[in-house]
């Protein structure tokens, strides 16, 4: 079984520079924490490139060989460091986490 957790986050920002400078700021702070939490098995994610007035600004797809692999991402301090940053120029957030 593996655990996909997929994630939209809409920025917070008006401006369209500002957002998307956030958003190259959210893509590199989550890609760094590949090979630093060792339950992440796999990590793409990017800025939408498309349809921004509809769309979110940024999204994550991260797979996790079980639940407690993703749990233990999710309190693992490095993440927590993004979490902290991400939060602070985020307006929402969806997600969902399935099996694949």
């Amino acid at each position: 079984m593996t655990i996909r957790h997929v994630v939209a986050w809409k920025l917070a920002a008006e401006d369209a520079q500002t957002r998307a400078e956030h958003a190259a700021e959210v893509t590199r702070r989550i890609r760094g924490l590949v090979g630093v939490v060792p339950s992440l098995r796999s990590l793409s994610i990017g800025p939408n490139m498309a349809y921004a007035d509809v769309n979110g600004d940024v999204a994550l797809v991260a797979d996790f060989d079980d639940l407690a692999g993703l749990e233990e991402y999710q309190v693992h301090p490095a993440h927590q460091e993004v979490v902290g940053y991400v939060r602070g120029v985020v307006a929402s957030r969806i997600s969902v986490d399935f099996e694949v």
